[in-house]
């Protein structure tokens, strides 16, 4: 493809994203490209890092075409980005040129209004601070609350292009052997800092294809969220319970710790995830998972009450720390959304904490950095159920040797929280709680 012609593409993908608004933009980007099998990989990739880029400073390129007098379209979100970047407007002009295969040309009119542009970069100091971090305006607060002084260079990490982690399987083999496999794939790793099982690639990479993947030796996994394995410390010989578990991506991970040895059950209320988690369980070489489905009304919990020795609710939740690979979803969080998904998690928290023995672990997660999902949902939890109570930092460390350290707020805390900006994962929450000797009350 020519650049023009990757321009003119940019503009369609992002035209399709913004016309689903609801839907995952990169769910449409591969429709997109498998609609358009002609598109080259090296196209692909550049076609999707410009739309890409558009969608992390979509909120600071609509300021801009407002500020120069322009509506927001497509066309003219793409025109704004290259101009921010330091393209001059004859450069832009002769892109959309009308050519082969080249977009239409801007209308005089904005063509003129766009060359205001020229010199400026993305940020502006009129800009609202909501605007500046590309966040919704509703959750801004929220996050200054969370964050303080710190919150621009949280958020400045947050907007940027994560790094492609992938796990180790030791199931078929150690890191040393999968950073081996990927060499000789032509994709260069480097182990990750916190997660002993980890390994990173500095952009995206196409490794679904390759023997190391297909042969079940590594996993596309953030380092976060093995960490969040990690945490619940599984032991061969133990009844765990991974209460949802989507398609089994930690349920993997826990697999592994546990040698194949002991049983988990992986339980959700998505038939598909867990249809999903089938061939992942049968290519990374793991057979002590059995899968459940719960329904409303399922009385399963209540009969396998005080039968884990760990619980993990990996809980569904706002997803705002995982920004950096999934932007467009900051367009489409609500603040209705998170006031649902609150008393979602509290109840789910309220059923899986039957199903823990005494002296086991229920462990709750998310990959959230809003306080309403995590230390404030850990608190009310605590309130509600006594018997259960935070391990100590301290023997969680012992456990985990590698445990990143936390944020000097949160010094004293025995909860768990990373950031990219801290520990260079996705943002994550995690909490180790323990249930007392005893009969459940």
């Amino acid at each position: 493809m020519t650049p023009a012609a990757r321009i003119a593409a940019a503009i369609e993908l992002f035209a399709a994203i913004e016309a689903a608004p609801r839907r995952p933009a990169d769910a449409t980007a591969n429709e997109f490209f498998r609609a358009r099998r002609f598109i080259g990989s090296g196209d692909r990739r550049a076609v999707s890092a410009r739309v890409w880029s558009l969608l992390r400073t979509r909120r600071r390129t609509d300021w801009w075409l407002e500020h120069v007098g322009l509506r927001a379209t497509p066309e003219l979100m793409v025109a704004a980005g290259l101009m921010l970047e330091g393209w001059s407007i004859e450069g832009v002009a002769q892109s959309f040129s009308g050519g082969q295969h080249a977009p239409a040309p801007l209308p005089g009119r904005q063509s003129a209004a766009l060359g205001r542009l020229a010199g400026h970069t993305l940020d502006h100091p009129d800009m609202p601070d909501a605007v500046r971090f590309e966040l919704p305006d509703w959750i801004l607060p929220r996050l200054e609350a969370r964050f303080g002084a710190n919150l621009a260079a949280e958020m400045a990490a947050l907007g940027e292009p994560a790094p492609m982690d992938m796990r180790v399987n030791l199931l078929q083999g150690d890191r040393e052997d999968a950073r081996m496999a990927l060499a000789a794939e032509g994709i260069e790793a480097t182990p990750t800092p916190w997660s002993p099982w980890g390994l990173r690639v500095a952009e995206r990479r196409l490794v679904t294809t390759g023997p190391a993947f297909q042969q079940g030796l590594v996993e596309i996994q953030d380092e976060g969220s093995q960490l969040i394995a990690l945490l619940v410390g599984p032991h061969p010989g133990m009844a765990v319970c991974d209460w949802c578990a989507g398609a089994g991506g930690k349920t993997l991970a826990l697999a592994m710790m546990m040698r194949n040895r002991g049983h988990i059950t992986a339980c959700d209320v998505s038939e598909h995830r867990l249809e999903g988690a089938v061939r992942r369980l049968r290519r990374a070489g793991v057979h002590n998972v059995e899968r459940h489905l719960v329904s409303p009304g399922d009385k399963w919990a209540k009969r396998h009450a005080g039968r884990f020795d760990r619980v993990l609710v990996d809980a569904p939740c706002t997803g705002t720390g995982t920004w950096r690979r999934n932007p467009d979803a900051r367009a489409r969080l609500a603040e209705t959304d998170l006031l649902e998904l609150v008393p979602k998690q509290a109840a789910i928290l309220d059923v899986a904490q039957r199903l823990v023995r005494p002296g086991g672990w229920l462990v709750y997660a998310t990959c959230s950095i809003l306080p309403e999902e995590n230390e404030q949902q850990m608190s009310a939890f605590l309130a509600r159920h006594p018997r259960f109570a935070p391990v100590p930092r301290e023997r969680l460390a012992e456990a985990v040797p590698t445990l990143p350290p936390g944020r000097p707020a949160d010094a004293g805390s025995a909860f768990i929280s990373l950031t990219p900006l801290l520990h260079g994962t996705d943002g994550f929450f995690a909490a180790v709680l323990e249930c007392a000797p005893g009969p459940a009350p």
